[in-house]
């Protein structure tokens, strides 16, 4: 497409929209996009009808002529339905007291289970697994999960470190 041609799609997109505007007394050209349906349901954004105005100038004097110059009375379409409000949030949470958790930490452990026993364990801060290793160690006790949160907690806080 040509300058010449593109000037002249330019100015009969704008003859088309101020002719618009006049009909349904509006001051500015977002005034239009009430009066534009949308396939999706709703009336045109105005970041639509800017975006169309200068890539699309031909659909959208079509449109513009179909819904609001050569209708008798312009009618202004009604708003798209939008989700209420919190309608997002995740409903599958599922939030478990103390002991039904202490109950699955049982079970995890009982079916030998690793990572289901960390996931639900409670997390411990390094200095606290420290603590509690060495204590098992004095009293002769070897504790596999905790020696486990150890190399997790140690692991994690070495992460970080390396990608800088």
């Amino acid at each position: 497409m040509t300058v010449k041609e593109q000037t002249k799609n330019m100015a009969q997109i704008e003859e088309i929209i101020n002719k618009a505007i006049k009909k349904v007394r509006g001051t500015k050209e977002n005034d239009l996009c009430k009066y534009l349906p949308m396939e999706t349901g709703g009336y045109m954004h105005h970041f639509t009808l800017r975006k169309m105005k200068y890539k699309e100038p031909a659909q959208l004097g079509t449109l513009i002529e179909k819904f609001i110059i050569n209708a008798d009375r312009p009618s202004v379409v009604a708003p798209k339905r939008r989700a209420p409000r919190g309608s997002r949030k995740r409903r599958d949470h599922l939030s478990f007291s103390r002991m039904q958790l202490e109950r699955m930490l049982q079970i995890a452990r009982l079916a030998g289970d690793k990572e289901m026993v960390s996931m639900l364990s409670p997390k411990k801060s390094l200095p606290n697994i420290k603590r509690d290793l060495i204590v098992s160690i004095r009293h002769g006790q070897v504790d596999q999960e905790l020696w486990n949160s150890y190399v997790d907690c140690i692991n994690a806080d070495a992460a970080p470190s390396s990608e800088e």
